[in-house]
C-alpha cells in the first residue's frame, strides 16, 4: 500500500467534504439571527409585512439548513473511516466537544426548527419567536463546540500523553473549552457567517430593487441585513486581529506562511498586496516577493502587540536562530525521534517487568515529549505549510472583508436617507458580492487548515500518522461519489433558491 497516496487521498476527501460543508453552514449562522430580528420586529409592531418578510427568508434558510446537515454528518463519520488513528490517539479529548455538540446544540436546533418552520398557526407569537431565537442560538452553539475541537487541534492544551495506552488524555476540560485559540477561532468564524448571511439578504434584496419589484420588502430587508452586516464586519475585523495574534503566539510557521516571510525581522511590516517569488527557497537569500506593497511595522504590532517585536521567518524556524534562541527544526526532529524510541523502550520494559529500564525510558520520554510529533518527520523543511496557497488565501480573505465593510456602510447609509433605489451601481455590486462572501469564507478555512500543515494536531501528530489503514482504492471510489453527490446537492440548492427568489414574498413567479 502506498502510504503517501493514502494520506493524500484521505486529505483530499476530507477537504472536499469540509469545503462543501462550509458552503452551507455560514449562511445558516448568519441568516438565523437576521430572521430572528425580523420576526422580533413583527411581534413588536404587529405589522404583517414583517411576518411576510420573515417567512420568505425562513424558507431559504430551511433549504440551506437541510443540506448543511447532511454534509456535516458525513464529515464527522470520516474521522472514524479515514482518520481512525487520529480518533484513537486523541478521541478522549476531541470527542468530548463533538459529543456535547450532538447532545446539546444539534438536538436543540433540530427540535425548535420544527416549531419555527411549521408552527406559525399552532403556537402563540411569542412561543414561535422564542423557537426562532433558539434555533439561531442552537446553530451557533453547534459551531462553538466544533470550533473548540478545531481550536484544540491548532493549539493543544489541557491534556497529557499516557505512555501505557499511547493516547493523549484530557486532564482539564475547561482548559480545552477556554483555550484562547478556540475562543478567537469561534468568534471570528461565526462573525464571518454573520457577514455572509447579511451579504445574502442584501444582495437578493438589491436584485429586487433593480427589478423594481417587492420594493417595501426589499427596502426593509436591506436595512435589517445591512445594519447587522455592518456590525458583524466591525466585529469580524476585531476577532480577526485577535485570531492572528493567537497564531503569532502559538503557530509561528502559519504566520510566516500567511505573510510570505522568510527572513525574520523586528518592526516587521504587513504585506498589503504582493506577488510571491515562486523560485524562493529556504535559506537561498533570494527576495521573497517580485513586488509588494507593505504597511510598515504592522506585523510586529498586530502579531505581538509590540512595534519592536521580532517576527520569526521561515528561515529562522527551519534553520534556527541562535541569537534569538530559536531551535532548528532538525534539532526538534532529533528530540522527537528520541521520544519515539523512549516510548518503544518503555513498552518493552513494561512487558518484561524491568522497572529500572522502564523508569529510565519514562524519564527520557518526558524530557522530549513536547517534540513527539517532530519525530515522525524526516525533512526539516516539511514543518512549513504550503506558502503560496496560505499567503494568497489569507490576503483574499482580508481584502474581501474590507470590501464587505465598505459595502454595508454605503448600502445602509443610502437606505437610511431614502436614496438606495437611485444607486443602481451600488445595488449591482451588492448582488455580485453574494458569491464573494463564500470565497472569503472558504479562503479563511484554507488559511486555518492548510496553514496548520503538516500537523493534524499542531506539533503533536502529523497527518501521515493520523490516517486509517485502508485501501486507497476505496477512498478513490468514495471521493468520486462524494464529489458527485455534493455537487448535485449544491446545484439542487441553487436551483431551488433561485426558484424561490423568482417567486418572491408575494408568491407569484416572475420571468
Amino acid at each position: 500500500m502506498d502510504s503517501t497516496l493514502l494520506v493524500e487521498l484521505s486529505r483530499a476527501q476530507f477537504a472536499l467534504t469540509a469545503l462543501y460543508h462550509w458552503l452551507f453552514v455560514p449562511l445558516t449562522l448568519g441568516l438565523s439571527f437576521i430572521i430572528a430580528i425580523m420576526e422580533s420586529l413583527y411581534v413588536k409592531t404587529g405589522d404583517e409585512t414583517w411576518k411576510k418578510i420573515t417567512k420568505f427568508w425562513m424558507g431559504l434558510f430551511a433549504i440551506n439548513f437541510a443540506i448543511g446537515l447532511a454534509t456535516g454528518i458525513i464529515l464527522e463519520f470520516e474521522f472514524g473511516t479515514n482518520w481512525s488513528n487520529y480518533s484513537w490517539i486523541v478521541g478522549d479529548i476531541f470527542g468530548a466537544p463533538l459529543a456535547i455538540e450532538g447532545i446539546m446544540a444539534f438536538f436543540m436546533e433540530s427540535t425548535f426548527f420544527a416549531v419555527m418552520f411549521f408552527g406559525w398557526d399552532k403556537v402563540s407569537k411569542k412561543v414561535h419567536l422564542l423557537s426562532t431565537w433558539l434555533v439561531a442560538i442552537g446553530s451557533n452553539l453547534s459551531a462553538l463546540w466544533i470550533l473548540v475541537a478545531n481550536g484544540w487541534m491548532q493549539h493543544p492544551v489541557g491534556m497529557e500523553f499516557n505512555l501505557n495506552t499511547a493516547r493523549f488524555e484530557m486532564k482539564n476540560f475547561f482548559d480545552v473549552l477556554f483555550n484562547p485559540n478556540a475562543i478567537s477561532k469561534f468568534l471570528h468564524t461565526v462573525s464571518s457567517g454573520y457577514v455572509m448571511g447579511a451579504l445574502f439578504v442584501v444582495g437578493i434584496s438589491a436584485w429586487y430593487l433593480l427589478k423594481k419589484r417587492d420594493i417595501l420588502f426589499a427596502k426593509r430587508s436591506i436595512i435589517v441585513a445591512a445594519s447587522f452586516g455592518l456590525l458583524a464586519s466591525v466585529f469580524l475585523t476585531l476577532t480577526g486581529d485577535e485570531s492572528a495574534h493567537q497564531v503569532a503566539l502559538t503557530q509561528p510557521t502559519k504566520l510566516a506562511a500567511m505573510e510570505g516571510l522568510y527572513d525574520g525581522k523586528s518592526r516587521a511590516g504587513i504585506v498589503a498586496i504582493g506577488q510571491l517569488n515562486t523560485d524562493k527557497k529556504i535559506g537561498d537569500g533570494q527576495k521573497e516577493f517580485i513586488w509588494s506593497i507593505e504597511i510598515p511595522y504592522a506585523l510586529s504590532f498586530l502579531g505581538f502587540r509590540n512595534i519592536n517585536a521580532f517576527v520569526p521567518g521561515i528561515d529562522d524556524l527551519v534553520l534556527g536562530n541562535p541569537t534569538l534562541s530559536i531551535e532548528p527544526a532538525q534539532s526538534k526532529i532529533d528530540k522527537g525521534k528520541v521520544a519515539i524510541a523512549s516510548l518503544k523502550t518503555y513498552k518493552e520494559a513494561m512487558r518484561e517487568n524491568d522497572n529500572t529500564k522502564a523508569t529510565i525510558a519514562f524519564q527520557s520520554f518526558r524530557e522530549n515529549q513536547s517534540f513527539l510529533g517532530y519525530g515522525y518527520l524526516n525533512d526539516p523543511a516539511k514543518i512549513i505549510p504550503p506558502v503560496g496557497i496560505t499567503f494568497y488565501s489569507f490576503h483574499i480573505m482580508v481584502g474581501l472583508g474590507s470590501w464587505f465593510l465598505a459595502l454595508f456602510f454605503f448600502v445602509l447609509y443610502f437606505s437610511m436617507v431614502g436614496k438606495i433605489e437611485t444607486k443602481p451601481l451600488l445595488l449591482k455590486l451588492a448582488f455580485l458580492s453574494i458569491p464573494l462572501g463564500y470565497v472569503a469564507g472558504e479562503a479563511g478555512w484554507i488559511v486555518a487548515e492548510v496553514g496548520r500543515q503538516p500537523w493534524a494536531i499542531q506539533s503533536m501528530l502529523p497527518v501521515g500518522i493520523a490516517t486509517s489503514s485502508i485501501d486507497p482504492i476505496s477512498i478513490m471510489i468514495t471521493l468520486g461519489l462524494f464529489a458527485t453527490i455534493f455537487t448535485g446537492l449544491l446545484i439542487a440548492e441553487i436551483k431551488i433558491m433561485l426558484k424561490q427568489v423568482s417567486i418572491g414574498p408575494e408568491g407569484e413567479a416572475h420571468v
